[in-house]
C-alpha cells in the first residue's frame, strides 16, 4: 500500500538516477578504449623508428628495405587488432560503441599512414648505380675507414693482379668457383672501389654518404656532379686565355698601323716626297710596254700606290699608339720575358739612386725628359708621339723641377679657358645650353 501511495516524481527520479549511472559506466568505458588505443598508437610509432632505423655504415645491407617494412607493418596490424580486443573486452559499454563514427575514424587515419610508410624507400647508405653499389667500397679492397692512400694503392695493386682479364687464369688456388666473366665484374668493382677512394674529395663525399644516408638526393647530386664536371687543368685555361689576349692585341695594333699607313698615303707632303724617293731609285718605270706584256692603267696605279705605302712603311718612323707592331710587346712575350725586365728595372733604379742620390750628378736629357714625362702623367707611348719641339720647349721651360712644371700647367688651363671662350664652336654651344638646356628623356604626355 504504502508503494501504490508514493508520488509519481518518486518513479521519475529513479528513472533519472538509473540513467546518470549508465552514463558514467560509459564514460568511464571510453576512457579505457582511449587510454588503450593512444597506448597502441605510441607502441606502433616506437616499433615503426626501430624499424626504419639506418643501420651503421660497416653493417651488411638490406636485402629488401620494402620487406622490412611490409613486416613491420603486419606485425603492427597483429599488435592493434589484439590491443582492440582487450580494449572491447575490458569495457561493459565498449560493445555499444563499437560502431560510433568516434571510434572508426582513427582507423583510416592509421591506414593512410601505412600506405605513405610502406610507399617510402628503405633508408639505406648503399643504393645501385652510386660508386660501388650495394657493396661497402672499403669491403671491396679489403680496407678499414681509416686506412691511407698508400694502403688502398697495395691493396688495389694485389686485387688487380688476382682478378685482371689478361692475368686469370681457370683453376688457380684461391679462384676456386670463378669464372672469367665474374672475374672480369669483380675487376671492374675493385677498379671503382679504387678511383673512388683514391680521390680524397670522392672519398669525403663516399664517407659522408655512409653516414648519411637518409639524403638520398644529394647523394645522387653530389655523385653525378664529380662524374659529368669536365676535368680541365688550370694552367691548360690560363695559357689559351694568355695566348688569345696576345693574338687579338697582335690584329689590332697591326690594324692601327695600316690606317696609319693608309692616312699618310693621302697627305699630299709625304705622299710628295715618296714618289720623288721612288723616282730617284728607278722604281716607277712608265715606259710604253708593246705587245702581250702591256698592262692596263689600273694595273699600272695599282703598283704605284704599292711603290709610294712601301716607301713611307720604310721612311717614316711612326710613334705612339700607332706605332708599328712589336712581337715583344704582346702579353705572352711579356710574361715571358717578365725576369728579364725586372731584373733591368731594378738595375736602372739602382744606378739612378746611386748617380743623382747619392753622387748628386746633374740630369742629362733622357733623365730630364723622364722626369717630365712622369710629372706629366704620360704613358711612354703618349711622350714618344709628340712633336720634338714640344719636348724641346719642356727643356727650355725647364719642367723636370717640380714648381716650373706646376706654373706651366695652370698656363696651359689659362690658355684652355681663353680658347673655350673665344671659339665660335663653343659659343654656339654654349648658347644652346643656355637656352635649350641638356637633353632629357620623360614620360609626361603634353
Amino acid at each position: 500500500m504504502k508503494q501504490n501511495l508514493l508520488h509519481p516524481t518518486d518513479k521519475r527520479t529513479d528513472r533519472q538516477t538509473k540513467s546518470i549511472c549508465e552514463e558514467k559506466n560509459a564514460n568511464k568505458n571510453k576512457k579505457k578504449v582511449v587510454g588503450a588505443r593512444k597506448q597502441t598508437d605510441a607502441s606502433h610509432r616506437c616499433f615503426l623508428i626501430r624499424s626504419l632505423r639506418p643501420r651503421h655504415p660497416s653493417a651488411p645491407a638490406r636485402p629488401d628495405g620494402a620487406g622490412s617494412v611490409r613486416r613491420a607493418a603486419a606485425a603492427w596490424r597483429t599488435e592493434m587488432a589484439s590491443s582492440s580486443e582487450r580494449s572491447r573486452g575490458g569495457g561493459g559499454g565498449g560493445g555499444a560503441c563499437a560502431g560510433c563514427p568516434r571510434t572508426a575514424r582513427p582507423w583510416w587515419r592509421l591506414a593512410v599512414l601505412l600506405l605513405s610508410v610502406c610507399s617510402l624507400p628503405a633508408a639505406t647508405a648503399l643504393v645501385e648505380g652510386l660508386y660501388c653499389g650495394t657493396e661497402v667500397c672499403y669491403d671491396v679492397l679489403g680496407v678499414g675507414r681509416e686506412a691511407s692512400k698508400a694502403e688502398v694503392a697495395r691493396a688495389y695493386r694485389q686485387l688487380a693482379r688476382r682478378y685482371h682479364p689478361d692475368r686469370f687464369r681457370l683453376g688457380e688456388p684461391g679462384m676456386e668457383g670463378e669464372t672469367r666473366e665474374s672475374a672480369q665484374g669483380k675487376f671492374l668493382l675493385v677498379v671503382t672501389a679504387y678511383e673512388t677512394l683514391k680521390d680524397e674529395d670522392s672519398r669525403r663525399d663516399y664517407d659522408y654518404m655512409l653516414d648519411h644516408p637518409e639524403e638520398y638526393y644529394q647523394h645522387y647530386y653530389a655523385y653525378y656532379r664529380r662524374r659529368l664536371t669536365p676535368k680541365v687543368d688550370v694552367r691548360v685555361v690560363i695559357l689559351v686565355t694568355v695566348c688569345a689576349i696576345s693574338i687579338f692585341q697582335y690584329y689590332s695594333w697591326h690594324s692601327s698601323y695600316n690606317e696609319a699607313i693608309n692616312y699618310l698615303v693621302t697627305v699630299p707632303k709625304y705622299r710628295i716626297q715618296a714618289t720623288e724617293i721612288a723616282r730617284q731609285q728607278g722604281l716607277l718605270n712608265r715606259t710604253k710596254e708593246k705587245g702581250k706584256n702591256r698592262r692596263s692603267k689600273e694595273e699600272i696605279r695599282e703598283q704605284e700606290e704599292e711603290v709610294i705605302r712601301d716607301i713611307i712603311k720604310t721612311k717614316i718612323d711612326i710613334k705612339g699608339g700607332y706605332q708599328k707592331p712589336n712581337l715583344s710587346d704582346i702579353l705572352l712575350c711579356q710574361i715571358v720575358l717578365f725576369p728579364y725586365y725586372l731584373t733591368q728595372y731594378v738595375r736602372w733604379y739602382a744606378t739612378w739612386i746611386y748617380r743623382f742620390t747619392v753622387c748628386r750628378e746633374e740630369y742629362g736629357d733622357e733623365e730630364k725628359l723622364y722626369i717630365i714625362r712622369r710629372n706629366m702623367k704620360m704613358s711612354q707611348s703618349q711622350f714618344d708621339s709628340l712633336e720634338e719641339t714640344n719636348r724641346q720647349t719642356f727643356l727650355e721651360k725647364r719642367l723636370w723641377i717640380r714648381e716650373n712644371y706646376e706654373v706651366y700647367r695652370k698656363e696651359q688651363e689659362e690658355e684652355m679657358k681663353i680658347k673655350m671662350a673665344t671659339d665660335p664652336r663653343m659659343k654656339r654651344y654654349r648658347r644652346w645650353m643656355k637656352n635649350e638646356g641638356p637633353g632629357r628623356l620623360t614620360f609626361i604626355d603634353d
